[in-house]
């Protein structure tokens, strides 16, 4: 990526200084170096600026395999309940599953929502009845679910993340027409655990 080549022959440089030699304002490069600091690219010290990181010294082709690496190639199988599922059963298989973020489908298995481990303590601290409520109730609803399909870079996945604040998206694909729009089929989910262990895939085959 153009950043790394920058960082490594400037380094330490600042976000603004990176955003000039892009012709770019600094907001526009944000979720970028978030991505690079985060997957340890770049690194950053206060009111130094940015050097490169451990993985970018050996080599800077990580950047480029993330690119080039679809979404369908890490992505593992969806954790799926029903939006009539109550609550205490989707903490029960949030905790069986060990996961942070259910996926939630509707009657005709199209995408529906998604809740998290917050999402549920919202709901539950201090209010035991909340335990028997439809997790319709409670989940960040379709079309507000960030979404990625099978066949975007991961790259642009992590992006997502950090623009987000979320560990993990619904991978999906069109399953057609419905009242409100195009309904979606999932088809898996990406987690920051699956870009990390290709990125130590990289790193092990470098």
């Amino acid at each position: 990526m153009q950043i790394i080549d920058i960082v490594k022959k400037r380094a330490p440089i600042t976000g603004e200084q990176i955003a000039e030699s892009l012709q770019l304002s600094r907001p526009t490069i944000r979720s970028d170096l978030s991505v690079l600091v985060m997957l340890d690219y770049i690194d950053a010290k206060p009111k130094v600026g940015y050097f490169l990181g451990t993985k970018a010294k050996p080599r800077l082709s990580g950047g480029k395999l993330l690119q080039e690496t679809k979404v369908k190639d890490i992505q593992s199988l969806p954790i799926i309940i029903r939006e009539t599922t109550t609550v205490q059963d989707a903490v029960v298989t949030l905790f069986l599953q060990d996961v942070g973020t259910l996926i939630i489908c509707d009657g005709d298995g199209k995408l529906a929502g998604v809740a998290s481990r917050k999402d549920f303590l919202k709901v539950t601290l201090g209010n035991p009845g909340a335990v028997t409520i439809p997790v319709s109730m409670v989940m960040t609803r379709q079309p507000k679910v960030v979404t990625v399909s099978p066949e975007e870079p991961v790259l642009e996945a992590a992006h997502k993340m950090i623009f987000h604040e979320v560990d993990s998206l619904p991978v999906v694909v069109s399953g057609g027409d419905g009242e409100n729009g195009v309904k979606l089929d999932v088809v898996g989910r990406l987690t920051k655990t699956s870009i990390i262990k290709l990125l130590l895939e990289i790193e092990a085959n470098g």
